[in-house]
């Protein structure tokens, strides 16, 4: 390609999202470039607990999720590489009495919108996973729920991509994009990069990227703290998560447990860097522990934090640029793991010029001001999470 040359699109951010769209766009035959900062799905994508569940996705997105879960499942055919996806039941489990309430509601809602979740009893949840502790009040079952590898799927869609003849450039940040008569520019340190159209999919970066285009949309920077054992011999055959929304938890079929969410670490998006607090991680894997109490004998051999995106209702923004034509946004899904594969093709159908099977997620709704809270479900009490203290999220 000369410096003469446009693209028919850019794709800056490539993450679960960006890698996504650009596939299926370029499989379409658009003239596709996929500009990413570091390297591809390395940063929320890459540092995340590969869990694909029903069970902490927002009610909103139950039905992209579900759909979502079947792309997973079926990676290896329309990405053409393997993503290390398990599929197994999950379980969301509930130790005290408020615990039991806030899993018997948020399981309902669930259930409205689609999700195979019921309601068993500690001894029920027992027999479909034996290493739990006999203190399980209630458990939320569900059978569609599984993980991915996160660095199988980074290397994955690296594959796919290059088959399906993207121009993937890594490390190359973008530090401006500019409208032009034939589309946009976007420089980096080297070039500029010229696009007849353009989509932002970079993650906790969007809220910036889109300042490029005089639109301040705020992006709330999670800081995930993540840990893996040494190998270990089977101790769960589930993926599990905590009713009140701290952390998940599974084992790998090469014997490692992968301890995800929970109490944040730290870190910011200006600098990129995230890291560890200590306490909080110690927290996370009491709280481990209390679920799966064959863990208190196992030793971590690493521990890190990554950077995950949020907007202010939790929901994607995805879909047009409000003023700017032939410019999309792409990303910024609390637990957007599990949905990313099919949310983003949800995009490229409509860009391809095809009615998207289920409706986007416009970023109009969050440029204007924010309305009244909506009354919540209440927190957790002290005496639910009595174990561990510290600043949670769901993961």
């Amino acid at each position: 390609m000369t410096t003469h040359d446009i693209y028919d699109l850019g794709v800056v951010g490539g993450g679960i999202h960006g890698a996504t769209l650009a596939l299926f766009c370029a499989r379409a035959g658009l003239r596709t470039v996929l500009l990413e900062r570091g390297a591809l799905c390395r940063e929320a994508s890459g540092v995340n607990a590969g869990t694909l569940t029903m069970q902490m996705t927002r009610v909103a997105l139950i039905p992209y999720a579900l759909r979502a879960h079947a792309m997973w499942i079926s990676a290896r055919e329309w990405l053409g590489h393997d993503v290390g996806v398990v599929a197994c039941d999950g379980l969301s489990l509930a130790f005290t009495k408020r615990e039991a309430e806030l899993l018997a509601f948020r399981a309902g809602k669930r259930r409205e919108a689609g999700a195979p979740i019921d309601l068993i009893s500690g001894a029920q949840a027992k027999a479909v996973e034996p290493g739990l502790p006999d203190t399980v009040l209630l458990a939320g079952h569900c059978v569609v729920d599984g993980y991915a590898n996160a660095y199988l799927t980074g290397l994955a869609f690296r594959r796919a991509l290059i088959e399906a003849g993207v121009d993937l450039r890594e490390a190359t940040p973008v530090t401006n994009i500019a409208r032009e008569e034939r589309g946009f520019c976007a420089s980096t340190p080297c070039e500029k990069v010229r696009i007849r159209r353009i989509v932002l999919a970079g993650g906790v970066w969007i809220e910036p990227m889109l300042r490029w285009f005089g639109i301040n949309l705020p992006i709330k920077v999670l800081v995930n703290q993540l840990a893996v054992t040494e190998r270990i011999s089977p101790v769960m055959r589930t993926v599990v998560g905590i009713a009140s929304g701290l952390l998940s938890l599974k084992q790998y079929p090469h014997g490692t447990v992968v301890i995800g969410g929970g109490w944040q670490g730290k870190g910011d998006r200006e600098s990129g860097g995230s890291e560890l607090i200590p306490e909080n991680l110690v927290g996370n894997m009491r709280l481990a522990c209390h679920a799966i109490p064959a863990l208190r004998l196992a030793r971590l051999v690493r521990a890190w934090a990554g950077l995950e995106a949020e907007t202010r209702d939790a929901l994607p923004a995805v879909g047009p640029i409000p003023g700017v034509p032939d410019a999309y946004v792409c990303g910024s899904v609390h637990s957007g793991y599990t949905s990313g594969p099919y949310i983003a093709r949800l995009l490229a159908d409509q860009m391809l010029g095809r009615e998207p099977a289920l409706p986007l997620f416009p970023i109009d709704r969050l440029l204007a001001p924010a309305p009244p809270a909506p009354a919540r479900e209440p927190p957790p009490t002290d005496e639910d999470t009595a174990q561990v203290s510290g600043k949670i999220t769901s993961k």
